[in-house]
């Protein structure tokens, strides 16, 4: 840290001696209190710093430098169909907003950025582009993929033959260096060159026993997110908790059995670290470990939503940056742009960042333009805690893991409807509403969604009584019988293989229909999801969805259901902003909301929605849902995992077991009536614009190859 603040000393006294010529005294302090956030996120925004320095050209608000700092042939000149060999794009976009627009100046603690000389907050983001190495075998999209938690998502190879313009942008700025992440650089929330301080509720789970976690060591967050450092190490006054349900009340751990310290390289109590806890015993599995402190020096994360919405806009509008050069998508005196529409998808956490843009209204750019035309929101119902001082947009929201962080607050749908719990009324889609900058939506969902995230939400009411209407620029699907990330792997938390049923075939096609609707006008195929009218959405008890008694397999009925929570009076629950000074959080009404779930068959293969090869030809059981076994939480859902519950193979065998559902022999009696069943539901789902032509074909060709009833 001396090291840290020598450097930044040194640093102030070469600006100091610049601005001296220039006659900017006045700036001084805001100026050092930059260089000292810069020094402490990194060398790339020192970079920017230098640039702003020494280069005059007037500068306006949003993008002002887009560097490229690597160039390559994408998978070795691979040629994709029409759209040829790609090349990728890395590097970094520079950008500043004014914090005085009203389009920006709903960003959390924007008021306590560091300015630059034109009074502008800035932010660094990296970036990657995968576009067609001849530009004009593009097909004029260009598909934003929102990285989740600095990851990349692979390309889609169909889509790449069909010529999108890829573009993945960093917009997490606590995500950490490593594993190729893509990094976001933004400044700390300051008041006088001071700390801002404020309380924190970390959350512990490990799947091993371990003696030192970061303070950021959340379920998904692990070890790869910024941690807020406590104001002191002296742990006097606070409280470690633990409890083994998520409804079970907290026992605490007393204070001398933990510390703020490292133990990675000495036993208990290590050294003192404000970024890090230990325990003495460890931590063990099949415990939620909770512990409220004091941080300091927030990340000013909100400003992710305006690197999305700049680079988005610089990208779809523009072919130079503010200094004259090419942007990254057209060549040396080249003035046409390739780009004539842009669609955002975001996975998962990213579906919750894309439905929060929307909402705080970050699709109008600072020229009153529309960026986005179309929006994936795939497998995430809920909204991101990222425009929230010690924000923590990396935490689940499940029934068991980050139970209580916020993001799960209404409005849930995307019309604008009244809710009695809260007493508000607002959806998704009113600010875009009023600037008519509002896209054509796919909320894609597994059945996942609707047990851990209360996707119903999103199409009932609160009390779950009714059916809403939906708008007519939005189409809802639940893929049938899916996990949140399809897998065939053993779930060690319930003892049962995970749900292998894969929603990505599925998935392709409707984001070639999202393509062709926002492109061309051509309507996609009607939603397909459960609703209350038709018999399909119901509560979650046994007798209500229709759940067989199938042999040795626990069923209790558990959804991830949450009050109205209170964390106090200046968190903004509507907009999921503001500080929060509650932890753990009240609850603000006695009244739940009613979380329903997809109503099943006879098989427990769910009615509704896209009924994939696999449900339609079933071989077993898929859930979106599995409950913990002894040790870990038992009863407490297994958090966004499924289960494959594979048939019996003979009627004899199913008998002796007590096993209700079929058997693969008496469902399909020979391999040859099996593939031609399959057969006939691949052909069905092509007809209905849920399959392509060559998918449909490659379940085909797997069924022929497989072993049923061989």
């Amino acid at each position: 840290m001396e090291k840290m603040k020598t450097r930044a000393e040194s640093g102030f006294k070469l600006k100091w001696l610049y601005l001296a010529f220039d006659e900017y005294f006045t700036g001084i302090q805001n100026h050092l209190r930059m260089i000292r956030n810069f020094f402490t996120q990194g060398l790339r925004f020192f970079i920017l710093y230098i640039l702003t320095l020494f280069l005059t050209v007037p500068l306006e608000a949003e993008v002002t430098r887009v560097i490229v700092t690597k160039t390559e042939p994408y998978l070795e000149g691979r040629i994709f169909g029409d759209a040829g060999s790609y090349v990728r794009l890395s590097g970094q976009v520079y950008g500043e907003v004014d914090p005085g627009n009203p389009l920006n100046s709903l960003i959390q603690d924007i008021k306590l950025a560091p300015l630059n000389s034109r009074g502008m907050v800035e932010y660094v983001s990296d970036f990657i582009i995968l576009k067609p190495a001849d530009i004009n075998r593009a097909n004029g999209l260009m598909f934003l993929s929102l990285p989740n938690r600095g990851n990349v998502f692979p390309p889609d190879t169909a889509l790449l033959q069909r010529g999108y313009i890829y573009v993945w942008c960093a917009w997490q700025a606590d995500v950490l260096r490593g594993n190729n992440r893509l990094l976001m650089m933004v400044p700390y929330a300051g008041i006088n060159g001071g700390s801002v301080g404020g309380i924190i509720r970390a959350e512990f789970q490990v799947s091993s026993p371990t003696i030192t976690l970061n303070l950021s060591s959340g379920f998904f967050s692990g070890l790869t997110h910024h941690s807020y450092e406590t104001i002191t190490v002296d742990n006097t006054g606070l409280s470690l908790t633990r409890r083994i349900l998520e409804s079970d009340s907290r026992d605490t751990v007393p204070n001398n059995e933990w510390a703020f310290s490292d133990c990675n390289k000495g036993r208990y109590p290590g050294y003192p670290s404000p970024s890090k806890i230990s325990l003495r015993d460890g931590f063990q599995p099949g415990f939620i470990y909770e512990l409220v402190y004091t941080a300091k020096d927030p990340l000013i994360l909100g400003l992710g939503f305006a690197a999305i919405r700049d680079f988005a806009s610089f990208l779809r509008y523009e072919t130079t940056d503010h200094y004259g050069f090419h942007g990254p998508l057209t060549d040396e005196g080249q003035t046409v742009n390739p780009v004539r529409k842009a669609i955002m998808q975001g996975v998962s956490q990213c579906s919750n960042f894309a439905r929060t843009f929307l909402f705080l209204g970050f699709n109008q750019d600072e020229k009153s333009r529309q960026v986005f035309d179309g929006v994936n929101a795939h497998i995430g119902t809920r909204r991101i805690s990222l425009n929230v001082r010690f924000g923590r947009p990396g935490g689940g929201g499940l029934q068991r893991e980050d139970h209580l962080f916020p993001g799960n607050d209404p409005p849930f749908t995307w019309s604008s409807e009244y809710d009695p719990i809260s007493g508000v009324t607002g959806g998704i889609l009113e600010k875009c509403i009023e600037t008519g900058t509002c896209p054509k939506i796919f909320q894609t969902l597994s059945s996942s969604e609707y047990w851990q995230l209360r996707a119903s939400l999103t199409t009932t009411d609160s009390y779950g009584i009714r059916d809403l209407e939906i708008p007519e620029n939005v189409r809802i699907y639940l893929f049938s019988g899916t996990q949140h990330s399809p897998s065939s792997a053993a779930d060690q938390m319930s003892g049962f293989p995970q749900n292998r049923n894969s929603y990505t075939p599925y998935h392709r096609a409707l984001l070639v229909a999202l393509e062709r609707w926002v492109m061309e006008g051509t309507d996609p195929p009607a939603s397909s999801y459960p609703t209350i009218a038709s018999g399909t959405l119901s509560a979650p008890d046994k007798v209500a969805t229709g759940w067989p008694d199938i042999p040795e397999l626990p069923y209790n009925g558990k959804v991830n259901e949450l009050p109205l929570l209170d964390y106090g009076t200046e968190y903004d629950f509507r907009n999921v902003t503001g500080v929060i000074t509650l932890e753990p959080p009240g609850v603000k009404s006695d009244q739940f909301y009613k979380t329903l779930v997809p109503k099943v068959d006879r098989d427990g293969n769910e009615i509704a929605g896209i009924r994939s090869v696999d449900i339609r030809v079933p071989l077993g059981t898929y859930t979106g849902w599995a409950l913990r076994r002894e040790g870990y939480g038992k009863g407490d859902l297994s958090s966004l995992n499924g289960m494959s519950i594979p048939f019996i193979k003979t009627r004899k065998e199913r008998k002796e077991s007590g096993d209700p559902r079929l058997s693969v022999e008496e469902r399909y009696k020979t391999h040859e009536k099996y593939v031609e069943a399959v057969k006939e539901a691949a052909e069905a789902l092509v007809t209905e614009g849920f399959l392509l032509p060559e998918d449909a074909a490659a379940e085909i060709r797997k069924a022929e190859l497989g072993d049923v009833m061989r």
